[in-house]
Order: structure tokens, then sequence, then C-alpha cells
């Protein structure tokens, strides 16, 4: 794949001269401060919501150990996706909140930087793997519970300037 193959679209900067991918230099560019938001929702029964709400779970504290998961997980993105750039992330945060009409939970998260590329893939790091905490620490009470929706809400700062 080459970047002939995709004619009146934007340069592939992941891709090189042959088409291998490739890390994309960010050296020439600007630290700038940078955000980005993602959310995400966990559907279950009615009867697993109102455990976990309870506190009521064999594991123990569910969407404690699934925040905390989210915030390792955001620190972690370039160990996890090849091509991202390791970022000194200044902020993050992962919000676990409960939804009766799910019923479940929507996980949102927000990471910040101070840096020359983008947190996107931080932040939608930090809910998938918020999501998947969740669901292991309570799939002993529901094997059929739903990981949902991750998308990308905003992002803020940067050459591309603003969106969501």
């Amino acid at each position: 794949m080459t970047q002939a193959n995709f004619p009146n679209s934007f340069p592939l900067t992941h891709l090189d001269a042959q088409g291998q991918a490739q890390m994309v230099d960010v050296s020439g560019k600007i630290a700038t401060i940078r955000q980005a938001v993602a959310t995400g929702k966990v559907r279950m029964l009615p009867e697993t919501f109102a455990a976990i709400q309870a506190g009521n779970t064999p594991k123990g504290d569910v969407l404690a150990t699934a925040r905390l998961a989210g915030i390792i997980a955001a620190k972690q993105t370039a160990n996890l996706i090849p091509l991202c750039h390791p970022l000194p992330l200044q902020k993050i945060t992962v919000e676990i909140i409960p939804d009766a009409q799910l019923p479940g939970y929507q996980i949102d998260a927000t990471v910040k930087t101070k840096a020359e590329t983008g947190v996107e893939m931080e932040a939608l790091t930090a809910v998938s793997i918020a999501a998947l905490t969740l669901y292991d620490m309570a799939k002993a009470l529901e094997k059929s519970i739903q990981i949902e929706g991750i998308h990308l809400v905003s992002k803020t700062g940067g050459k591309s300037g603003d969106w969501g």
C-alpha cells in the first residue's frame, strides 16, 4: 500500500516510500497542550448492575479496579499500539458513571499532555481497558456483558486543531 493507492487524499504519514509502516517523525513539531476525551458503555443484566452497585461481587471493588486499570492503560498506550509515541501525560481521568437505563455504565476518559502529538489513542485505550476490566471483574456474575460504542468524543490542540 502506498500513497498512490489513495488519490486525492491526505498524505499517509504512517507509511514510508515503500509502503511499510513507520512511526511518524514529530521532532519538527511544536509541543502544545493537547487533550482528548473518549467514551464507551458497558451493558449488563439488571441483576449484575445491582450487584456491582451494592458492592456484592466475588472479585471485590469492580469500579475502583476498572478506573485504575484505565489510568494505567493510558500510560501504557505506546507499549500496546506499535506506532504510538510515548508521551508525558500530565492528566488522566477515568469516570465510570452508573446508568440504570442501560443497565450498566458509561466510561469517560480525559487525557491531557503538552507534547508534539495528540492523546486520542491514550483516551481510547483508557476507556477500552477500563471496560475490559469491568467485564473481567464481573464475569463471574454474567458472561453476556457487552462493551459497546467506544469512540473519540473530542480532541483539542495540535496542527489539525480542535475536533468534536
